[in-house]
């Protein structure tokens, strides 16, 4: 029986995908107004686009790890199979769901001792860590060992590239990801931020641009500088937060631009998006470096 490769809800990744590549998801958790939900079900729908309407309602939205107890019964219920486990988890740099998950598989590889428990810090988030699990999933149909999967993720994981920008700075700012001050000048100014996620996972600003064409357009100035070739070859996947159309005027430049054809566009998960908000838009790629 081939490994089993585990990943969180941070991933990104629909439920197609999860279904065709026989994928394990742990949903982390988020709270709204105080009440507890999943951001992910397996065959159940979200309605994402109501969550975004909360946000931008001014619902108070709070966030948390995976349940420990849940995410152990889904991942010993694999190992009780006598499956080999590969996690790959959300960055250490936004979340600490890799190393509490990390601290459960190594109390479940003393509990198996005839399984192979191997996990890596993908140092990604939302589609970034949902296309490295694709690359890995593709790879184990081929016939690659867990040990060569586990490898092939390490080495390329500083060359999976994350560049996003976001339509409303206040969004960072209850995030604390920006300051006060920035995020009221730039919304006077309509300047957005194009950001990255960087060698250590953080979310990182790197420019600054006005109008929110611009900022779209910057995205795919950014890929043209460091995709890997041939591009028109790539996998690329787009997440949004509740802005389907600025989604898909990415993909077309993607297409226009390089001549690729394979895209995948899909929503931002609540956990991310109640940090980055309503108009977050995400373009992954292979890249020379992030």
């Amino acid at each position: 029986m081939s490994f089993a490769i585990v990943t969180d809800s941070s991933s990104n990744l629909p439920e197609d995908i999860i279904d065709q590549h026989d994928l394990t998801v742990l949903p982390l958790t988020f709270m709204v107004d105080g009440e507890e939900y999943r951001s992910y079900l397996k065959g159940e729908k979200t309605d994402l686009s109501q969550f975004y309407t909360m946000m931008r309602e001014g619902k108070v939205i709070t966030t948390s790890l995976p349940n420990l107890k849940e995410s152990r019964e889904s991942i010993e219920a694999l190992l009780r199979e006598g499956r080999d486990v590969l996690y790959l988890g959300f960055s250490s740099g936004l979340s600490g769901t890799y190393q509490a998950i990390e601290l459960l598989l190594t109390e479940l590889a003393g509990l198996y001792p005839e399984c192979t428990v191997a996990s890596v810090d993908t140092l990604a988030a939302s589609l970034g860590e949902g296309l490295l699990v694709y690359y890995a999933a593709k790879m184990r149909e081929e016939g690659a060992s867990i040990e060569k999967v586990r490898d092939w993720v390490e080495e390329h994981k500083l060359h999976l590239a994350h560049w996003f920008t976001v339509d409303d700075l206040m969004f960072l700012f209850r995030g604390g990801r920006v300051s006060r001050t920035s995020a009221w000048a730039g919304t006077l100014l309509n300047i957005k931020p194009v950001m990255h996620v960087d060698d250590e996972g953080h979310l990182i600003p790197l420019e600054k641009v006005r109008g929110r064409k611009k900022s779209l357009k910057a995205l795919v100035d950014h890929m043209e500088q460091t995709a890997t070739a041939p591009v028109a070859d790539q996998t690329v996947f787009i997440t949004h937060g509740d802005c389907l159309e600025d989604a898909e005027y990415v993909a077309d430049l993607v297409r226009e631009r390089f001549g690729v054809s394979d895209v995948l566009i899909n929503w931002v998960d609540p956990v991310i998006g109640a940090h980055s908000g309503p108009g977050t838009m995400a373009l992954f790629f292979l890249a020379s470096e992030r």
